[in-house]
């Protein structure tokens, strides 16, 4: 047994009742359940459609996530989640650059390292070196004055631990930003990478080993085992290409906002809806979110 969900952005739930009808009625699936109105709907399904994917090209133009998926389990016992661009708005490293005057060049390379067009690891000592002699306090500027919260993250936090879940930020980015983003967030712990400091300067250089694609892999291998759970039972969602093999890993894993390079390799996307596209895409219903 399968379970179709559609889902709209909250901030414009356009996701009409018609169309979701006429969906379940092609597809010969079961009654409707709405999550939350006009916003979140599934069904049941005795199979993945044929058709899949052209459907899932012809709601896109409506601004409507699809997603088909086993309907065996689908709550999971833990959260791992990618930071930069999926529990913020923003990439830390480029806002760290836009100060020291290297915007641009780092944006550029961070965009084409999160694709998949460079190495992650080559591509972070690049940027870092850029910022050496930055002043440190400019981490505590970029955090107040320029990073924000995905809409949905405290909610999905909160709600998969009042239900007993566990929460991971892993990141690539830098434990400065993790720890905030974190406490901010409600998450469990936290894993990112260090920025060296030397006498109040950032010295353009970051601590080794150097968490990327792997080093997500071990954590929720080591995480997943240190609670005695399956990586089965894990939710996973990232945006970039060192997420990838974090994603493949997890019973879920889910494209949010994605590069389409690592969108294209992920059966699960979410590219209108917000993270609490997680909860619906688990069964929850908007009645059940914790506050």
């Amino acid at each position: 047994m399968y379970i179709a969900t559609l889902l709209a952005n909250p901030e414009r739930p356009t996701l009409e009742p018609a169309l979701v009808d006429s969906l379940r009625n092609a597809w010969g699936g079961g009654d409707a359940l709405w999550l939350a109105p006009n916003e979140a709907a599934e069904f049941t399904l005795p199979h993945s459609p044929d058709n899949l994917w052209a459907v899932w090209t012809n709601l896109q133009s409506l601004k409507i996530d699809l997603a088909i998926q086993p309907a065996k389990e689908r709550r999971k016992k833990m959260l791992l989640a990618d930071m930069d661009s999926t529990m913020i708005r923003q990439e830390c490293i480029d806002e760290l650059a836009d100060v020291a005057g290297f915007g641009a060049q780092v944006r550029d390379i961070t965009a084409r390292a999160m694709n998949g067009e460079l190495d992650f690891e080559a591509a972070l000592i690049e940027r870092v070196a850029l910022l050496q002699g930055l002043d440190q306090d400019v981490i505590a500027q970029v955090l107040a004055e320029r990073i924000t919260l995905m809409p949905g993250g405290r909610t999905l936090v909160a709600t998969m631990q009042a239900n007993g879940a566990y929460a991971a930020l892993v990141s690539g980015g830098f434990t400065a930003f993790t720890a905030a983003v974190a406490a901010q967030l409600g998450f469990d712990e936290n894993r990112a990478n260090t920025l060296l400091i030397e006498e109040g300067k950032l010295t353009g250089d970051v601590a080794r080993p150097i968490l990327g694609r792997e080093a997500k892999i071990e954590a929720l291998e080591q995480i997943s085992a240190k609670l005695g759970i399956a990586e089965t039972d894990v939710i996973a969602v990232g945006d970039g290409a060192n997420d990838l093999g974090m994603l493949h890993r997890a019973g879920t894993g889910v494209a949010l906002h994605a590069k389409p390079s690592v969108a294209a390799e992920c059966e699960i996307r979410v590219n209108h809806g917000d993270l609490t596209a997680l909860l619906y895409l688990q069964g929850y219903a908007q009645e059940e979110f914790a506050a």
